[in-house]
């Protein structure tokens, strides 16, 4: 753990930095919990650096989605968990958009082309460079940066309601 502690911290707080003031999780109790996860996952057969980074940034957006509809659910749709992209990373018009809806957004994405929703979640979520990305999923960097933006696009026509799924 002490080995991976710092750049886990990095993930989660690079997850955090979008929600609100006085979120009721932060940074450390988000890595926790992750890696309470990833403890759990037995069967899991670490490749590499990446690999492990990669699925521990799929550990704590899960971690975000759920706490995020359980307060939704709590309140009964009123002022739901947001999240704040990164300008080199928006995917939307509205510079917040609500997390659960992205995690809607990106799971049709994921189930319409898998590759690219596993671009997203480990360049987005993960933090990972388009070389490491590529690295994980066992393509080249030009298929990264295209899957990328094609993605993004994606993912901004269906949080805007008009996706047709059909291209």
């Amino acid at each position: 753990m002490p080995l991976v502690y710092r750049e886990l911290h990095h993930i989660a707080q690079r997850c955090m930095a979008g929600e609100r003031a006085g979120h009721s999780l932060q940074a450390t109790a988000l890595v926790n919990e992750a890696y309470l996860r990833l403890v759990d996952a037995n069967d899991v057969a670490w490749h590499d650096r990446a690999h492990f980074l990669a699925v521990a940034a799929r550990a704590m957006r899960r971690i975000l989605v759920d706490h995020a509809r359980v307060e939704r659910a709590q309140k009964r749709g009123g002022n739901a968990t947001r999240v704040t992209f990164d300008e080199a990373l928006v995917v939307a018009d509205k510079p917040q958009e609500d997390f659960a809806a992205l995690d809607d957004a990106l799971t049709a994405l994921t189930a319409f082309d898998e590759r690219k929703g596993r671009v997203v979640e480990l360049r987005f979520f993960g933090g990972l460079s388009v070389e490491e990305t590529a690295s994980v999923l066992k393509v080249s960097p030009e298929t990264v940066r295209r899957d990328w933006q094609l993605a993004k696009a994606w993912l901004q026509r269906e949080m805007r309601g008009d996706g047709s799924h059909d291209a």
